[in-house]
């Protein structure tokens, strides 16, 4: 084989390589709002009581990486595998680089202190495995991550980072 043949060879077979992987890249970077992580399993033993609970120790973090677009979160949904969800009802705008906590139990939503309650007492996020879907107002999916315990959480903390 000539060099000429065999370095549109292997550029024929890199573009294959690139073409295969692209729907994986394209779907994980469509939206400025991802999933920073979750933390899936609250500290101390489960209790979804809404006095003395600790369904507030749940959370989702979700940022905006855009590095110049404000996003608003009014109209998205995050829900997990079995269809549990969280509809984000009220304006709460994200500035580029900014984050918020989506909690469980019951409290006051804060923009200073970029925290949202879901103003449920019930844990969203199976403490074995599950997947977090954050879709945009249109349905849309901007991000979407599965984990089991065992795989993703290493240290056992029951936190799993998925984009730094």
């Amino acid at each position: 084989m000539s060099i000429r043949h065999a370095l549109a060879a292997t550029a024929a077979a890199g573009t294959l390589a690139v073409i295969a992987a692209a729907p994986a890249q394209a779907a994980e970077y469509s939206s400025a709002l991802k999933v920073k992580g979750v933390q899936y399993d609250a500290p101390g033993s489960d209790s979804n009581r809404c006095s003395g609970g600790n369904t507030k120790n749940e959370y989702l973090t979700i940022k905006n990486y855009s590095r110049t677009a404000t996003v608003n979160l009014k109209g998205y949904v995050v829900k997990d595998a079995v269809g549990n969800k969280f509809t984000f009802t009220a304006s709460h705008k994200l500035e580029p680089g900014d984050y918020v906590k989506l909690r469980g139990g019951r409290g006051t939503d804060s923009d200073a202190g970029n925290v949202v309650y879901r103003q449920n007492c019930n844990f969203i996020w199976n403490n074995d495995k599950d997947t977090v879907y954050l879709l945009k107002p249109t349905g849309a999916r901007a991000d979407a991550h599965s984990y089991t315990k065992r795989a993703d959480d290493a240290d056992g903390n029951g936190y799993i980072n998925y984009h730094g």
